[in-house]
Parts: C-alpha cells; sequence; structure tokens
C-alpha cells in the first residue's frame, strides 16, 4: 500500500471538512472494498477519512409504515434488528447473506450502497423497495440513484447519512451465491406495496443493478410462483463471464424470482 494519511471524523461537517482539504481523499466505512483495492494499488487516496465513529450515522428506526437505517449501520446490525424483521424481514435476510461474518460486522449499508457493485445486494433491494438515498447535502430516490457499474449519482463531496423506505405489504429476496465471494451470481428482489410491484435483479446486467419488467408483469396478475412458469427472461444486456453466461443468468433470474415470491412475506 502506498502512504495515506488517516483521519477519524467526528461528525459529517467535519468529514466534508476534511475531504475538501485532501489532494485526493476518500470516504471509508468498513473498507471491504476500498482497503482491498489500495493493497492491490489500483487506489492509492492522499487522505482515508473514516466514518465508522460518527454517531448521526448509525441506528436503525422503524416508525408506523416507515424505515429509516442509518448509513453506518453494519450488515450484521441490520440482520440482527428484531424491530425490522418483524417490520420487513426480507431485508434482514439479505443481510444474513452478504459475506462472511467477518464482512458483516465491517461493512455498512451506505459503503455498500455508495460503492455500488453490480453483484452487491442492498441495490436489489433498495431499488425494489423505490427506497430514498438521503446525503448532507439531498435525497435522491433509487431510480435516480444507480447510475452504472461502481457509479452513483454522488458527488464528489456527498456523503450517504442514512437510508428510508415505505414498508411493503409483502417482499423477499433470493440469490444465487458465489461460492468464493459470495456476491450474488444472481439475486432478485420483490416488493409489493403502495407503490405497486417491483422486482430488481443484482449479479446478472452489465450495467449493475436493474428492474425486470417481464416478472413485474407476470406477477402483477398474480403474487404466486405460478405465474412465473411461462415467462421468459431475454438474456439481452446481461453479464457472460468466467462464472455464467448471460442466458444461464437469465434463466437463473426466474428461477430466484421463484423462491423470492416464496419467501415473500
Amino acid at each position: 500500500m502506498y502512504e495515506t494519511i488517516y483521519h477519524r471524523a467526528s461528525s459529517v461537517d467535519e468529514a466534508v471538512k476534511l475531504l475538501g482539504g485532501a489532494d485526493d481523499g476518500k470516504f471509508v466505512a468498513g473498507g471491504q472494498t476500498l482497503i482491498p483495492t489500495m493493497k492491490a494499488r489500483l487506489a492509492a487516496p492522499s487522505d482515508l477519512i473514516d466514518l465508522r465513529r460518527i454517531a448521526e450515522l448509525m441506528g436503525i428506526e422503524v416508525s408506523g409504515n416507515r424505515v429509516k437505517i442509518g448509513a453506518g449501520t453494519t450488515h450484521a446490525e441490520v440482520a440482527a434488528n428484531a424491530a425490522l424483521a418483524k417490520a420487513c424481514p426480507a431485508i434482514c435476510h439479505l443481510a444474513s447473506h452478504i459475506g462472511d461474518p467477518h464482512v458483516r460486522h465491517m461493512g455498512t449499508i451506505g459503503g455498500s450502497v455508495a460503492n455500488n457493485d453490480p453483484a452487491a445486494d442492498y441495490p436489489a433491494a433498495l431499488l425494489a423497495l423505490n427506497a430514498t438515498i438521503h446525503t448532507n447535502s439531498r435525497e435522491i430516490s433509487a431510480d435516480e440513484f444507480f447510475v452504472g457499474l461502481f457509479e452513483t449519482a454522488l458527488e464528489e463531496d456527498e456523503v450517504i447519512t442514512a437510508i428510508s423506505f415505505e414498508l411493503p405489504e409483502k417482499a423477499g429476496y433470493a440469490k444465487f451465491p458465489n461460492p468464493a465471494s459470495r456476491y450474488a451470481l444472481t439475486g432478485v428482489f420483490v416488493a409489493k406495496g403502495n407503490g405497486g410491484l417491483r422486482v430488481t435483479a443484482t449479479g446478472a446486467g452489465e450495467d449493475g443493478v436493474f428492474r425486470v419488467g417481464a416478472i413485474e408483469e407476470a406477477l402483477g396478475s398474480s403474487f404466486s410462483e405460478d405465474a412465473l412458469q411461462n415467462v421468459s427472461v431475454s438474456s439481452d444486456g446481461l453479464m457472460s463471464d468466467i462464472h455464467a453466461s448471460a442466458e444461464y443468468r437469465a434463466n437463473l433470474i426466474k428461477v430466484m424470482a421463484k423462491r423470492a415470491v416464496a419467501a415473500a412475506r
């Protein structure tokens, strides 16, 4: 790793100020992507601004039909939160299957969303739940936030402070994990609520997370596994790599959608 200056911010305002004074600064929360990237010498920030000790970024609030999760909340905390498990078990299930215990106790929801890895789990949940991403300067809908591979609508000096969404009537998530990384080879999140029915896929698209219109249309008529029996998912725009072809991923989307519907509650 190259030499870097480490800062521990105590507030969001201080973090933004520290970033502004750095030559090439980076925010770091759990560091599950950035630190390995630095070790491989694919990134060499002049300054690291640690967000993990900022109290205003922590915690989970379930109030009425709304959920708000602080950006600094770890995957393990999301998975284990009793109130959230009762209100939206699908997102707790999702969090409990991210990586391994080390990753879940270090990685944060804000860091995962800001990184927007094309095979990450949270982007699928946020897009399906029609969530809002809160930053230090504005609110961004999930539809507008996820731009492309590792790309988001965040500006350089923006910090994600929280994620919020309205509780769905039903939601479920299922993924086919890469056996080594535990990232989703393909994962599907289904959510049925006041905003309609939304189905999203991660780990499959060339441009990252996306909505699956064919499955949304089928489930809109009948929210059941049987409704997907004759659905065909196109392989256009899907990834082909050493792990799976685009055609295989297209089939996985349908299979994972069925499992997500079966698990939805």
